[in-house]
């Protein structure tokens, strides 16, 4: 019997703190060794030599087989979703289990589970709560908390799916009590309604406007909001798709007062600009996502936060909508205005080229911080740490073998999503995944895919320290306690 099942071999291994020549040793699923020149038998030997091996990337913002509140229908299952972000060097995912106005959230959760079975790499849920009753606050988030589910998104603007700001504080004070994190799409709700019926009213439907409508001043004055609020209830939060300096330095100054309040952004916002959504209406609607894509300026104050760590994580937030499906982006019609059409890209498996190839080869980061970026900083948010996101003695063999040198021109013919193309069309990048491993299984070697719908696993996270509350409040009254302390 061989000692090992897999061995790594040949490589220099990147993890968020070192790089190290080094072969991994697999078994059962776990890595059991690290050492130069790693003496054992193997079943298997994938060969690393001239490459990195790093932690397999965690996306913690996808939206997979997800019903739409802003209409279209989610063009991706659990298989098709997880097999593209496993061929893009994603070895976990964190989708969403999402509430509508007037249900509970315990029956989503469940039929969600069902639908997650069919996924090729590991994967948990955040708890979309868009209804706080009595019911869902008291009596049904608690449970789901504790069973594992460690994180809830909120949004702030949206129609069918907007909480107003007394919803808000009663969300967080479930969170604090029993251990979640709150992650929030800050945009401010009535701002964008008002100047989207102006826009219309104005004949100005094309999708250049979507940008207008949402400019980054509604994202400013949203995201210094929900950190107020969450100030006042002392709750840790994560700002989703941070798109401009507004608002990452309204975060910045929150961190610089000692606050919990994290940060990520996605590769759309490094480049894609408002400037590309000025196209006819079905190549405009290719780029429609929200928070709308910003400026050149906003792209260099992105990265300029990436450096200093106030953003800490890059996702794809993955909202894939087919063009030529009536029931995709154009669901309203050929000739729907912005405010009608699906909104939302697809990204899973390009995240990781595009982050590598704008991040490192361009010099704006290095290594280990795109390591970070891409895997080991949503690991320690989420609570499955050192389980995932790091190369280590027991961690999970969730590994990636990158090959930086290659150079690929990103069309839609050479990705596996369900997706029927790909907002980085024509993109050039150098950095691509040249194997996957999940849990020691390889996925994804040198073009060819071996997903099994089923392999993956749900991560129920336990509590952890990362998002424990500092314990302070604004005055002496604690609201969560309903004592005045001190």
């Amino acid at each position: 019997m061989s000692e090992f099942d897999v061995i790594v071999k040949g490589g220099t291994v990147v993890t968020a703190s070192e790089t190290m020549r080094a072969d991994v040793g697999i078994k059962d699923g776990r890595i059991t060794a690290l050492a130069e020149n790693l003496a054992g038998s193997a079943a298997r030997v994938v060969d690393a030599t001239g490459r990195y091996v790093m932690p397999g990337g965690i996306d913690s913002h996808c939206h997979i087989e997800q019903p739409s509140s802003t209409g279209g229908r989610n063009a991706e299952t659990w298989e098709s979703g997880t097999r593209s972000a496993a061929c893009g060097g994603t070895t976990t995912v964190i989708a969403f289990s999402s509430q509508e106005k007037g249900e509970g959230v315990l029956s989503q959760v469940m039929a969600y589970h069902e639908k997650a079975r069919r996924a090729c790499i590991d994967y948990s849920f955040h708890i979309i709560v868009s209804d706080p009753t009595d019911a869902v606050v008291a009596d049904e988030l608690p449970g789901l908390i504790e069973s594992g589910l460690r994180s809830i998104k909120l949004f702030m603007t949206y129609p069918k799916n907007r909480v107003d700001d007394r919803e808000i504080l009663r969300i967080f004070e479930v969170a604090r009590r029993h251990g979640a994190l709150v992650c929030v799409h800050a945009e401010s709700h009535d701002a964008i309604m008002y100047m989207t019926e102006k826009l219309l009213a104005a004949g100005l439907g094309q999708t250049k406007y979507h940008a207008w409508c949402k400019p980054a001043l509604v994202e400013r004055e949203a995201t210094t909001r929900v950190i107020m609020l969450a100030e006042l209830m002392d709750q840790p939060i994560q700002i989703f798709h941070v798109t401009c300096e507004e608002a990452a330095e309204e975060i910045r100054r929150a961190q610089a007062r000692g606050l919990k309040v994290f940060a990520e952004t996605c590769p759309q916002y490094f480049v894609l600009t408002a400037d590309d959504l000025d196209a006819d209406q079905r190549d405009g609607a290719r780029l429609i996502c929200s928070p709308a894509p910003r400026s050149v300026e906003d792209q260099q104050a992105l990265w300029k936060h990436v450096r200093t760590g106030t953003i800490g994580n890059v996702t794809s937030d993955h909202a894939p909508y087919n063009i030529d499906a009536p029931d995709g982006k154009f669901w309203a019609g050929d000739n729907a205005p912005f405010s009608q059409i699906a909104n939302g890209v697809p990204g899973l498996e390009t995240r990781m080229p595009i982050c590598f190839h704008e991040g490192v080869v361009k010099g704006r980061i290095d290594l280990q911080q795109f390591v970070a970026l891409t895997s080991t900083n949503s690991a320690r948010l989420f609570g499955i740490y050192p389980q995932k996101g790091t190369i280590a003695i027991g961690a999970d063999a969730d590994i990636v073998v990158w090959d930086a040198e290659k150079k690929v021109r990103i069309t839609q013919d050479i990705l596996h999503h369900d997706t029927d193309y790909t907002p980085y069309e024509g993109m050039d990048v150098i950095g691509w995944p040249a194997v996957t491993l999940s849990r020691g299984r390889v996925v994804w070697n040198e073009g060819e895919v071996d997903c099994q719908a089923g392999w993956g696993r749900f991560l129920a996270r336990g509590p952890y320290d990362y998002i424990k509350p500092t314990g302070r409040f604004p005055t002496p009254f604690n609201p969560i306690t309903g004592q005045i302390e001190g």
